[in-house]
């Protein structure tokens, strides 16, 4: 079972993701319209329902490890397309797809060696794999305000972290020995000041963090991390491109 998102706080304060996801998306011009697509870590679906348009004769599969991420974005997607709760080291597809979307959500899989092997499984011959996630140097300051509040309030956080930020080098690397080719990977600065700090931070930043804690502890937690954050939040997105 994922880690338990605050699904519809997310979904209200999760402007910065929905505007590098239109990037991803951007890059995907000339995809058939017949096209068969898979968004991976889909979240309340939003880019799902981008990614429809993109391809309205053919079909959306959509999966993410969150069961609340999965309910709401089953509510809004309805039947229009396949959306499941998985996680994505477990993704089995019954036939290839023609292309993979994934924004905002890898940073979260801990094994990257596994993960794209599994997604070049999932693939077809000459499919198109578009990413975004967090990379190498992403929300350094802000990590450094979680170890100082987690030695406030949570010491047994001191240290620990739930995401793979990753560089283009070891990932192009990684792309290559699972298969795929035409492999480009980039990172891009973007600073972020959300509009809604304290939900944005507590529901797109610290899921993880607060389910390893007691619900009585996780606020002291919360308030010390928001507390403690600058702006612009130091985001740098880990994009990759590639041809199976």
């Amino acid at each position: 079972m994922g880690t338990p998102w605050d699904a519809r706080t997310y979904d209200r304060s999760s402007a910065p993701q929905q505007s590098w996801a239109s990037e991803v998306l951007a890059r995907l011009d000339g995809i058939a319209p017949g096209a068969t697509a898979l968004d991976v870590g889909c979240g309340t679906g939003r880019v799902t329902q981008a990614l429809l348009e993109l391809v309205p004769q053919g079909r959306v599969l959509a999966l993410d490890a969150s069961e609340e991420m999965v309910a709401l974005a089953q509510g809004r997607l309805g039947d229009r397309a396949e959306v499941w709760c998985q996680d994505v080291l477990d993704l089995e597809l019954g036939a290839p797809v023609d292309v993979i979307v994934s924004t905002a959500a890898l940073h979260w899989v801990p094994d990257h060696d596994r993960l794209w092997v599994r997604l070049a499984r999932a693939l077809r011959p000459g499919g198109r794999l578009e990413v975004q996630c967090g990379g190498e140097g992403n929300i350094d300051r802000v990590r450094e305000a979680i170890e100082a509040a987690a030695r406030e309030t949570a010491p047994e956080l001191v240290g620990w972290s739930p995401w793979t930020f990753a560089g283009p080098p070891e990932t192009e690397r990684r792309l290559r020995a699972a298969g795929f080719a035409e492999v480009r990977c980039w990172l891009q600065e973007r600073p972020t000041v959300p509009e809604e700090v304290d939900a944005f931070v507590r529901t797109s930043i610290l899921p993880a963090h607060l389910a390893r804690l007691p619900e009585e502890r996780r606020e002291p937690f919360a308030a010390a991390v928001v507390a403690g954050v600058e702006l612009p939040l130091d985001y740098v997105r880990l994009n990759v491109s590639a041809v199976r």
